[in-house]
């Protein structure tokens, strides 16, 4: 395909073998504004349950709270995919998280020895320096929906994987990691991507129709703040856990809260963005 590094014109002989339902039909596209932003107008043109669409650059590209994602081109894996999956708002949460432990799965395959984890609620980082009290991001999720009512109809979860990048830009570069840094042999972005969507594939409808139960002692093993003194725009306190409407507890004075949603830091001293 033209313009599209080899790594990854072979992703849908990857994804079919697999044998899942996710990625298919595969959109490669050499450049898009948003990976998001095309599979929501694929959402609302009637694009089927599974159509997955993963670019090269991305123009536009975009992480929680409007924040800009910049990748250069061919050096990571930018995607989004649709999902028909009909469920109440109050449980888009699990999806976010169930997408980071595909990534996070699909990371420990090619980077065994590295320590990967869940920052809660939709980052996968990597634990590094003196007792693990500094961590890198490796990879971020933004879920968007589309709703009927009180129902969601839609669900586009985007992901972006650092890969293969191994300069960061300055502002980012104490902040951020990739595959390339932690894996010990050469990384295919096709195969990378097929692993998410099957894992994705996998364990979302069971934890939409079941709860978070399915997966919670997987979130628990590889919880990056449990323990930690975090901070929010809702306060401090000591990170105790994913509950299993995937809230962060956090205690403080002897008293649990449940954070339902929002930007989470490790308190004054830490290292964690």
């Amino acid at each position: 395909m033209r313009g599209i590094v080899p790594d990854l014109a072979r992703a849908a002989e990857a994804i079919a073998a697999r044998g899942g339902r996710l990625g298919r039909p595969l959109h490669v596209l050499r450049e898009t504004p948003s990976t998001n932003d095309e599979a929501k107008h694929g959402a609302k043109s009637g694009a089927p349950h599974g159509s997955t669409w993963v670019a090269e650059v991305q123009t536009d590209g975009r992480g929680r709270q409007g924040r800009a994602w910049v990748s250069p081109r061919g050096e990571n894996l930018l995607f989004s995919v649709l999902l028909r999956v009909s469920c109440a708002p109050a449980r888009l949460p699990w999806i976010s998280l169930v997408a980071g432990l595909s990534v996070l799965d699909a990371a420990r395959k090619v980077a065994p020895a590295a320590d990967i984890r869940i920052k809660w609620p939709n980052d996968v980082v990597v634990a590094s320096g003196a007792g693990e009290d500094r961590f890198s991001k490796l990879a971020g999720i933004l879920v968007e929906t589309s709703t009927t009512g009180a129902s969601v109809d839609a669900v586009v979860v985007g992901v972006g994987v650092n890969v293969h990048t191994r300069v960061f830009p300055e502002g980012v570069a104490h902040l951020a990691t990739s595959l390339a840094c932690i894996a010990p042999n050469p990384l295919d972005r096709a195969e990378i991507l097929a692993d998410v969507l099957a894992g994705l594939d996998r364990d979302v409808d069971l934890v939409v129709a079941r709860g978070l139960g399915v997966v919670h002692a997987r979130l628990a093993e590889r919880d990056a703040l449990l323990g930690r003194r975090v901070r929010s725009d809702q306060g401090e306190g000591i990170a105790r856990g994913i509950d299993l409407d995937g809230r962060l507890l956090v205690e403080r004075d002897g008293e649990r809260m449940a954070w339902s949603a929002g930007e989470v830091h490790l308190a004054a001293g830490s290292l964690l963005a």
